[in-house]
């Protein structure tokens, strides 16, 4: 069983989502070992400015830079390049930005890697957000059919557009994995263990059930960031993800 906690562990990935280095630092320091990656979004980048991934870096993590690129083709693909640079382990883009924007993204991706003999980040494809329920998607976005069905459609453009995968709600999980196969990553956010509060996310299941739907990665806040004991609370997670 220990091992199967060890393999779980390495599927969490902390969403690092505060606004100092000091706070991160914190939690990579009390983290280390007991989890796979970090995420850095809007928050921390924009507090601490790009150099925090490097910073991380140089503790051991590896750093899933989570920004969800969202422009022109040129300019996503310009700036997939500097995600080489940055060596990160994962970073994001939006898929309603289109397949040529996504598939300029990832050859420039691919590019930068071979010129510069470094190792090619993981390229996800934001889907939709976790915190959108039904009623928002069509009410406010005008987009009158289920969320899985859009979610599965976009999955499907990015796997066509050359990306590594998607992040989605867990309760899209099986039915990306039926549609784009066993090799397309799938990392989902949304993931509340039974004792943690849903907080502002509504499309959400357990860490056990995101697992069993075909997650390969998941990413977890508040749960870890917020608890008594970051580091205890990640190796409960863990467990519960190994039994399941």
């Amino acid at each position: 069983m220990e091992r199967n906690v060890q393999k779980a562990s390495e599927k969490i990935i902390v969403a690092l989502d505060v606004s100092s280095r000091e706070q991160a630092f914190d939690l990579v320091k009390r983290l280390s070992g007991k989890v796979g990656a970090y995420k850095v979004g809007m928050q921390l980048y924009n507090s601490e400015g790009p150099d925090i991934v490097r910073d991380i870096q140089l503790l051991g993590g590896r750093v899933f830079i989570d920004l969800k690129f969202h422009d022109i083709p040129n300019t996503v693909a310009q700036t997939s390049r500097v995600m080489v640079k940055r060596q990160a382990f994962m970073f994001t883009l939006h898929a309603g930005g289109g397949s040529k924007m996504m598939r300029a993204a990832q050859q420039a991706l691919l590019d930068e890697a071979a010129q510069n003999h470094l190792p090619t980040p993981l390229s996800l494809a934001v889907t939709v957000l976790t915190s959108i329920s039904q009623e928002d998607f069509q009410q406010e976005m005008g987009v009158d059919k289920p969320i899985a069905q859009h979610v599965v459609a976009l999955a499907k453009m990015a796997k066509a557009s050359g990306l590594a995968g998607v992040v989605c709600s867990p309760q899209e999980i099986a039915a990306i994995r039926q549609a784009c196969g066993k090799d397309f990553l799938i990392v989902t956010p949304g993931v509340r263990p039974v004792w943690a509060g849903a907080d502002d996310q509504q499309r959400i299941t357990t860490p056990a059930q995101a697992i069993q739907a075909g997650a390969d990665y998941l990413v977890i806040g508040r749960p870890i960031t917020k608890a008594a004991d970051p580091a205890a609370a990640a190796e409960k997670i863990a467990l519960e993800m190994a039994e399941a």
